[in-house]
């Protein structure tokens, strides 16, 4: 064979390898491809007399991928899942519509954005979303990622990012009598459990520089959470005091599920951040027609009253920050 077309395997070949791998099975994979355990173990064999490398080993009765094998898989699956996403975007974009690959912090997801999604759809029936697992990077390498919702200051290198809400941040107490949480003042609070989030460490002391009270609490003390519905959950029965934004807790706030002390404070007992969540994707997506529908309803339902939205950074500048929040 041609050495350019060696370099092409047959797409079958490479599908038999990618779900030999998967299952570590030649009998599960055969199964799954519902072809006979003969005809994959051949195309494997066919394979690797292709490139001329053993891909398998055979460990206690279990394929095992060998160092080789590991390297091509990865690409191997990368190039299946950008295809089968490059197929799919053309099934489904016919009608001007198509599908957008969408990630999303888990609890702003079911906070915020998955009440309003009817309207979406209702307004676009012809753009259909995938939500593809969050993973607490950024990489739009990912063949199978347009776009994703995530928490910072707005700066990611190489993204345009737009502003949709969080700057709000509320302070939130247990919804108990309040003789039982006296808190009348920012001072009060040094009494009480303050809990804080892994990736905004640094929010009781903005809180107290903000309510010209620092010095008074230690804003490193109490628990540490990774997911800010696990401490409106925490808040709710009674572990502490937390700092919120105010676009995940409002609800609690309204169903009296929780209590906002302080409101007659400055800001309502919180402050404004300048961290909140935002809308990025990488210049390679910006003609997705999807894309561009999805970003044109999302920031018309962004920046709630009472929150100022900032103009978004230019792409390429700045550090990142992320979290399951």
């Amino acid at each position: 064979m041609s050495s350019l077309r060696r370099l092409s395997p047959p797409l079958h070949l490479l599908r038999a390898f990618s779900t030999v791998t998967r299952f570590g099975s030649v009998s599960r994979a055969a199964e799954a491809l519902h072809l006979t355990q003969s005809a994959v173990s051949k195309q494997i064999k066919e394979l690797e007399g292709w490139v001329g490398i053993a891909l398998f080993e055979r460990c206690r009765k279990r394929l095992a991928l060998t160092p080789a094998g590991e390297r091509y898989e990865k690409a191997v699956r990368a190039v299946l899942a950008q295809l089968e996403a490059a197929t799919l975007e053309l099934i489904t974009s016919d009608d001007g519509g198509g599908a957008l690959h969408l990630s999303s912090l888990p609890t702003f997801a079911a906070k915020w954005l998955i009440p309003r999604l009817p309207q979406f759809q209702q307004q676009h029936p012809q753009v259909t979303l995938h939500f593809v697992p969050y993973v607490h990077s950024y990489d739009f390498e990912r063949p199978e990622l347009d776009c994703s919702i995530l928490f910072g200051d707005g700066h990611w290198p190489g993204a345009h990012a737009h502003y949709i809400t969080g700057h709000g941040v509320a302070l939130i107490a247990p919804r108990t009598r309040v003789a039982d949480w006296p808190i009348h003042t920012p001072q009060d609070l040094a009494s009480h459990t303050l809990m804080r989030h892994v990736t905004v460490p640094e929010a009781w002391l903005r809180w107290s520089e903000t309510q010209g009270v620092a010095g008074t609490i230690d804003p490193l003390a109490g628990p540490q959470f990774d997911q800010f519905q696990t401490m409106i959950r925490a808040v709710m029965a009674g572990m502490g005091l937390a700092l919120v934004p105010r676009c995940l807790v409002q609800d609690e706030i309204n169903a009296g599920l929780v209590r906002e002390p302080l409101a007659d404070q400055p800001l309502r007992g919180g402050y404004q951040s300048d961290m909140g969540y935002w809308f990025c994707y990488p210049e390679g997506r910006t003609q997705l027609h999807a894309l561009q529908c999805f970003r044109q309803w999302l920031l018309a339902c962004a920046s709630p009253a009472g929150e100022s939205a900032l103009p978004s950074p230019a792409p390429g500048t700045g550090p990142s920050a992320f979290a399951p929040l």
